[in-house]
């Protein structure tokens, strides 16, 4: 068992950078990949970027690639999600997950989400 919990969202304008970070407790967090997911209002959730469990293999969105960074820190069980040059589609509740494999789409842990706005 893992708890997730997501923090760092926020209201900024478009250009602008917010880094959220998703700390862990629970069972060892090298064990596990992770995922950050978004869901903005009337749409699917989509996974916005992916880490394995030793921060070798990354994935990302088309749709942020060049824009975010994802990165972690096994020794304070802790994942980040640099966003620059953000734009008002980015609006969304972001969250982290936790699952065996990066490239997955399903994850069996999952945090509560943190809301990130972006104006023009």
């Amino acid at each position: 068992q893992v708890q997730l919990v997501e923090s760092g969202g926020g209201l900024v304008q478009a250009g602008g950078s917010l880094r959220l970070s998703c700390a862990a407790t629970g069972r060892t967090f090298s064990s596990y990949a992770v995922g950050w997911f978004r869901q903005a209002p009337g749409k699917e959730r989509d996974r916005v970027a992916a880490i394995s469990k030793s921060g070798l293999n990354i994935l990302y969105a088309d749709s942020v690639k060049g824009r975010f960074t994802i990165s972690r820190d096994n020794a304070k069980n802790t994942v980040y999600l640099q966003m620059d040059s953000l734009k008002p589609e980015d609006t969304a509740v972001y969250y982290c997950a936790a699952g065996s494999q990066y490239f997955s789409v399903s994850y069996d842990y999952w945090g509560q989400g943190t809301q990130v706005t972006v104006s023009s």
